[in-house]
């Protein structure tokens, strides 16, 4: 997806997605000669629906599923900062609050730099169908460092979910572009649950008390395999004597 000018929509859709468990890492560069006014951003969309162009950052309102927005613009007062990245799950039903910045829709969000960088700027979205959790991670600020923006969870999303990045801009623009989208199966246990730590536990101390038993019943069980030795030595002496 690639969109420069002024008041323009563009969107690229992928096939459904058919796991339930899977992992979306995309690289995007938004980049634009203005220094104060810039906007609108961009979306991604796993949706039910598939392109239906519309107010939602070149997107259907009303959409079924999840839509992750990387707003640069800011409609009215906030108490955040922009660039801003903010999750929305939609019903069907509930239409995006675009006067307020999505305030009323908002399920995770974070700030986010991710405008005009030297450093390749990407995201990875990892959800899992089993546990219905949804992570978003962000690389903005130096390579192979992934910052968390947030991690929702009870997402429930549609069968067979559409994968779409989507733009839109208005008077003021930016050039918005998706570089490269990888997807990938995620097996259970391949990533780390909500609530849950993965470490191992540390070994628990013996005491004196239980080495010195340990160590007589060594010494017990090395008695009595001499003793055992013994024996038998002096009763094959007897029967060649």
């Amino acid at each position: 997806m690639d969109l420069e000018g002024e008041a323009l929509a563009n969107s690229s859709w992928t096939r459904p997605i058919t796991a339930t468990s899977f992992q979306i890492e995309f690289e995007f560069q938004v980049e634009g000669k203005g220094d104060g006014l810039y906007g609108d951003g961009f979306g991604v969309f796993l949706t039910k629906e598939r392109a239906e162009m519309g107010p939602v950052f070149g997107n259907r309102d009303n959409f079924e599923g999840v839509g992750i927005f990387f707003d640069t613009y800011a409609n009215s007062r906030q108490s955040h900062s922009f660039p801003y990245v903010m999750a929305m799950v939609g019903d069907g039903h509930t239409k995006y609050d675009g006067a307020n910045d999505g305030l009323a829709n908002n399920k995770g969000a974070c700030e986010a730099d991710f405008r005009d960088k030297s450093v390749p700027t990407k995201a990875r979205i990892t959800y899992d169908g089993a546990s219905k959790y949804l992570n978003l991670k962000l690389q903005t600020k130096a390579w192979d460092q992934w910052d968390d923006c947030f991690t929702l969870s009870d997402v429930q999303l549609p069968p067979l979910p559409y994968l779409g990045f989507t733009s839109v801009t208005g008077e003021v623009h930016d050039n918005h572009d998706i570089i490269s989208v990888t997807t990938n199966v995620i097996a259970k246990g391949d990533f780390p649950m909500p609530g849950k730590k993965n470490h191992t536990p540390p070994p628990q101390k013996k005491s004196g008390v239980m080495w010195y038993l340990k160590f007589l019943a060594a010494c017990g069980v090395f008695v009595a395999l001499v003793m055992a030795f013994k024996m038998s030595k002096g009763s094959n002496d007897m029967k060649r004597f």
